[in-house]
């Protein structure tokens, strides 16, 4: 009689005690989900503090040093390739160590490049943008901290990416006027100095409280297992791999022309350096008041067609930007422009986990951030260099249209592939 109590009164009380802690039923979501995506916001928002820095202090680093801002450009732009890059050796590792550590380490890195930034020559720059920063420090944190938190939702999984994605946009609003006023009364080289010190101090506790994702059920599995002997959108999966890496590419070549020449830009008009880092908080801003609705939009309509809409509304901006001069304008060209664009990576995760099982997630989400990293690196630095060619950022942003075109192109084929496709039952994985 004893026995037979406890084998029903136990499935009641583990009910008893998900419903308390938040979880929703037939879900793996509850309040730890949510302690865990509010951590790596706070781990993003300080990481993606130190590729700012090049943004902020384009002219005076590169008066400095004695270089072009092509060259400096290029140091913040190998920033993004160096994240994707490492990024996908750092999503495997982390699905065997576990994503603490990798955190950790990561921190250390980022820290360090700053540190090896600050001697004063460009191979310092180089080596420690590029390698320490990029490779070593910051894919040691979004990439992998994405699929982490991918993994503890399932019913709200794009406004959860949405929001963790979203550090970077608290990073632009709180880092670039602290960064720009660190820079005028210390200069440059300590201000580095400093961002080593609140990266390492701030991020290294944080990560300690990171719990492992809970594991999917059984069921779930299963389900994942039979979706990976179907094509995906009717075309061989790895296919729309390619398309969706070749898509991030192109997008995020526009993305990165505002995000990393904006100051300069207004300096350019003769608009002031601390004008111009405000109007790129403003820009950060919006992006991130934006991004929640474009997860809630996501998690409606799916990845896809949030990135066909995302995208669309990027393509105008960056025109918008082309056609505008005075101040007061390119602060309401910023905003919109922050609004449109926020919610395009994080639907590209959500395309991924749709369209493939969770079991491949750590490889192809990083391979597609790295692609779209590439994109990122590639756009800020041609930008530069149209810039020293030209003598004016016009060209830039005329290019920048022209690749979001193309991606409008990409995605809106995939799209179109998607609406022939009959729908497939919703398969729960972690």
């Amino acid at each position: 009689m004893h026995r037979s109590f406890r084998t029903v009164s136990q499935p009641v009380a583990l009910a008893d005690r998900r419903q308390r802690w938040g979880a929703l039923p037939g879900s793996i979501e509850s309040r730890s989900s949510w302690v865990a995506a509010a951590l790596t916001t706070a781990v993003l928002a300080i990481s993606y503090g130190a590729p700012l820095l090049v943004v902020v202090g384009l002219k005076p680093i590169a008066a400095t040093l004695g270089t072009d801002r092509s060259v400096v450009a290029l140091a913040g732009a190998l920033v993004w390739v160096g994240t994707g890059m490492g990024g996908i050796v750092m999503g495997w590792l982390s699905d065997r160590v576990g994503v603490r550590p990798i955190v950790v380490f990561g921190a250390v890195m980022a820290a360090l490049g700053l540190a090896v930034s600050s001697i004063g020559q460009v191979w310092a720059l180089f080596l420690g943008h590029a390698i320490l920063i990029g490779l070593l420090g910051n894919s040691a944190h979004f990439p992998p901290l994405v699929v982490y938190v991918s993994r503890w939702f399932d019913r709200r999984r794009g406004t959860a990416v949405a929001l963790i994605s979203s550090g970077q946009y608290v990073a632009g609003m709180l880092w670039p006027s602290i960064f720009e006023r660190a820079m005028t009364q210390f200069g440059w080289q300590l201000t580095m100095l400093g961002c080593a010190v609140v990266v390492a101090a701030a991020i290294l506790p944080l990560a300690f409280f990171l719990q492992p994702p809970p594991r999917p059920s059984r069921a779930a599995v299963g389900a994942a297992g039979l979706r990976r002997r179907t094509r995906a959108l009717g075309l061989p999966t790895n296919l729309v791999q390619g398309l969706l890496c070749a898509a991030g590419f192109l997008c995020c070549v526009p993305m990165a022309i505002p995000a990393g020449h904006l100051v300069a830009f207004c300096t350019d008009l003769g608009i002031p350096a601390a004008h111009g880092a405000a109007m790129l908080s403003v820009l950060l801003g919006s992006a991130f008041v934006s991004r929640l609705f474009w997860g809630w939009l996501a998690d409606r309509i799916g990845g896809l067609g949030t990135v066909l809409a995302g995208s669309a509304c990027q393509a105008l901006a960056i025109i918008a930007f082309a056609l505008t001069q005075d101040e007061a304008g390119l602060f309401a060209v910023s905003a919109a422009y922050g609004l449109g664009f926020s919610g395009i990576v994080p639907a590209y995760v959500l395309a991924v986990r749709e369209l493939f099982p969770s079991t491949e997630a750590s490889w192809r989400v990083p391979t597609l951030l790295f692609i779209s990293m590439c994109g990122m690196a590639f756009g800020g630095w041609f930008a530069g260099a149209l810039y020293d060619y030209f003598g004016f950022y016009a060209p830039a942003f005329a290019a920048g249209a022209l690749f979001n075109i193309a991606n409008l192109a990409v995605i809106g084929f995939l799209v179109m592939r998607q609406a022939r496709e009959p729908r497939l039952p919703a398969v729960t994985t972690a």
